[in-house]
């Protein structure tokens, strides 16, 4: 048995572990996702297919040709940031990731905020991938049966809620089974969905380039030039949209208690994942600009009344008769991202109620199944109930809600990468590795993120800047909801403290120095 397996292998009521303030297991079922499995989760969680159809036309209004360069830049922080995270995890592989972790460096307290802006990223995101996935039925439908009136159903509120719910209970029955039932869906899910977005590029590509496209845009190098953005404001914008575009790699994190050699197999899977998406969406990217251009024509990238669901409208006329395989990839995309998106507010649930961050409730794990079952459930309610409220108020509101996650994106994403900075801040130059990996590369990732979001916060703030435009009493509707889900965070985190302070005194989970310096 390793130094590793040592560390996390007493079962969750071990009363050791109360006493010591060490990580431990918590009941989940051991080495049942390999190397492949967590690179699937982690694409299906980024929904590339979703992701960008939402974020290509915002960002391409913002920053024009330059949407090649803007995902370079949005990338570079969240290779820096999942190189943190790697090393984190091979030093500490606890499902509670962000919570655990910035716990283990700097105590409850920001430990628990870190976890927080987890949850509630993803709980967002939640609720969005399951009215992306309710359009996209109906969308699909209507291409299939050539009824344009049948897309129109996914606007009625009360349609659109009640099939919305559907998808919910879907993904929340499969996320509360076996991990294993999860893969298999995956892989058939992921695999058509990258297959047809990979086609959809090159056919892009190649009409662009013959000429036989709506605004044939010959290709340029200097798309992917960040300093020929037009202002800092446009450039500020365009990255919080894609890194909303690469959130979702860290759910290979989360899974590292059911991983096959967590301490290695997670990091991997993560830079893996990261890799892959960032050369899907330069070609995607490629390909639409080549065809479409980025003006404010029918098809351009430029035109609001299609960026919504830009696939949507340039699939015809670039897949002719198959255009109908692109709005499956974007169901399918929604739906399993669905599914898989539960991983990684369950399992942090599930970390935060074992160490008594949270009531002991959440710490419950299915006997039949190793899964985190009560806090499955409990997110799905919550992402349910957020999402009928806001659909039934405001279609704005729920749009808001997708550009105020770039704020909580980078809030908890920042938090994890100073988090291993200081965590192994006596070993920065033991080796050249250290100082790289430890050091540098997490920490100018936690920097470009905090830069991110404060500039967010800054953008934000004025009406229009982001968003749908909304306002309250003059200050934008995105700054409100990002800044009022942190501040409900602080309000939470308190009354658990007065509920079960033993957390916050320590006395459960402790800070403390790397293990391989304890070990020497």
């Amino acid at each position: 048995m390793t130094a590793t397996d040592e560390r996390i292998a007493a079962p969750a009521d071990a009363p050791s572990d109360s006493v010591t303030g060490g990580i431990s297991r918590k009941g989940l079922s051991v080495g049942t996702v390999g190397l492949l499995g967590a690179i699937v989760m982690g694409i299906s969680c980024i929904a590339p297919a979703y992701t960008f159809t939402a974020g290509v036309g915002p960002t391409a209004s913002a920053v024009g040709t330059q949407v090649p360069a803007v995902l370079l830049v949005g990338f570079i922080p969240m290779l820096l940031v999942a190189f943190g995270y790697r090393e984190l995890n091979r030093e500490m592989p606890d499902s509670g990731t962000s919570f655990t972790w910035a716990t283990r460096a700097f105590g409850p307290w920001i430990g628990w905020m870190a976890g927080w802006g987890l949850i509630a990223a993803t709980i967002l995101v939640l609720s969005n991938l399951a009215g992306i996935a309710v359009d996209f039925l109906f969308l699909l439908i209507s291409q299939i049966a050539q009824n344009p009136s049948i897309a129109d159903l996914a606007s009625n509120p009360f349609i659109n809620v009640g099939v919305c719910l559907l998808f919910m209970l879907g993904a929340t029955w499969i996320s509360y089974r076996d991990m294993q039932t999860s893969q298999k869906l995956q892989y058939v899910l992921v695999g058509f969905q990258l297959a047809v977005l990979l086609v959809f590029a090159v056919v892009a590509i190649v009409r662009g380039a013959t000429g036989d496209a709506f605004d044939p845009t010959r290709f340029d190098i200097q798309w992917f030039d960040p300093f020929a953005v037009s202002s800092v404001g446009a450039l500020v914008t365009g990255l919080s949209l894609s890194i909303f575009m690469f959130w979702g790699w860290d759910v290979t994190l989360t899974m590292n208690e059911e991983t096959k050699d967590p301490e290695r197999t997670p990091g991997r899977a993560a830079t893996t994942t990261v890799i892959t998406i960032i050369s899907v969406y330069l070609l995607l990217t490629i390909g639409m600009i080549m065809f479409a251009g980025v003006g404010t024509g029918e098809l351009g990238l430029g035109n609001e009344g299609i960026q919504e669901n830009v696939f949507f409208a340039l699939s015809g006329p670039i897949m002719g008769p198959l255009a109908f395989l692109v709005s499956l990839a974007v169901l399918t995309s929604s739906a399993s991202s669905l599914q898989s998106t539960f991983v990684s507010p369950a399992r942090t649930l599930l970390a935060m109620g074992h160490y008594g961050a949270l009531p002991p409730k959440f710490a419950t794990v299915s006997p039949r199944f190793f899964t985190p079952g009560y806090a499955t459930v409990v997110a799905a309610i919550v992402a349910s109930a957020f999402y009928a409220i806001m659909r039934l108020v405001s279609d704005t509101v729920l749009w808001d809600t997708i550009a105020a996650l770039g704020i909580m994106i980078c809030f908890y994403y920042g938090i994890t990468a100073f988090a291993c900075v200081w965590y192994f801040r006596k070993q920065w130059f033991d080796s050249a590795r250290n100082v790289f990996f430890t050091f540098l590369f997490p920490l100018i990732g936690g920097i470009i993120l905090l830069g991110i979001f404060v500039l967010s916060l800054v953008e934000s703030w004025t009406p229009g800047a982001t968003g749908s435009g909304s306002q309250i009493g003059g200050v934008g509707l995105v700054f409100i909801l990002g800044v009022s889900v942190i501040l409900l965070g602080v309000v939470v985190m308190v009354v658990q403290y007065f509920r079960s302070p033993g957390f916050f005194r320590g006395e459960t989970l402790t800070k403390a120095a790397p293990e391989s310096l304890r070990r020497r």
